[in-house]
């Protein structure tokens, strides 16, 4: 209940300040276990997908967001408590396999967990090559991925801000899901990648992101 009218809420305020559009949430399942994977162009990103989505995302969130005490970290304390995002320490920041342990119980438990397959935000606009943890995620736990597309969020709160701009050119734009069940016949690490690609190919086809030929490396902590 705490969680539903959290969003409801969430969701007026955000419609009334910044018009967002939202496509396609008929491709994303009323239930069972499910990824949502999406490019990652601002930390807002972790706020608009969650409202976006009409039934309950769960994103991992550094345990220092929960920490501090200046009423500026309120409202941010305030909505990862309402969208029971998952507080990871650093350490596990730093062990992907640690954080993907954490999302697998999720994913487990029924819910939909939010992933970002870049790793951190892309600071140049491009999309980045995805990390193969959201295809080993989608072959441990048998769940879709359902592609993203955030669009303009890095302008209504570009990096390093810390209060929303009113920009009215935000995006949400959901695509087909990826079923591991289709790539179960491959070896496991092809498998991995070959899921990882796919999806990484529905995200930029939803936000017209050029793409970028490696990794992300920045450390931005996103």
């Amino acid at each position: 209940m705490f969680y539903r009218v959290s969003r409801r809420v969430v969701f007026t305020v955000f419609w009334l300040l910044w018009r967002p559009r939202i496509d396609g949430r008929e491709r994303i399942p009323s239930t069972g276990p499910l990824i949502v994977a999406s490019n990652h162009l601002s930390f807002i990103d972790s706020i608009v997908i969650p409202v976006a989505v009409p039934r309950k995302v769960v994103f991992l969130a550094k345990a220092e967001y929960w920490e501090g005490r200046s009423p500026a970290t309120w409202p941010r304390r305030l909505f990862f408590a309402a969208f029971e995002a998952v507080p990871v320490q650093r350490e596990q920041q730093q062990d992907a396999q640690a954080s993907l342990d954490l999302a697998r119980g999720v994913v487990e438990r029924g819910d939909a967990f939010g992933i970002y397959p870049e790793g951190t935000r892309s600071r140049d606009g491009r999309l980045y090559r995805g990390r193969t943890g959201v295809g080993w995620l989608a072959l441990a736990t048998g769940a879709r991925v359902v592609p993203v597309g955030v669009v303009g969020t890095d302008r209504m709160q570009p990096v390093g801000s810390t209060v929303p701009r009113l920009h009215r050119g935000v995006a949400v734009r959901f695509g087909d899901p990826v079923d591991p069940v289709d790539y179960a016949h491959l070896p496991p690490g092809r498998a991995r990648r070959e899921i990882t690609d796919e999806v990484m190919n529905r995200i930029a086809a939803l936000s017209g992101q050029p793409r970028a030929n490696g990794y992300n490396e920045h450390s931005s902590g996103a």
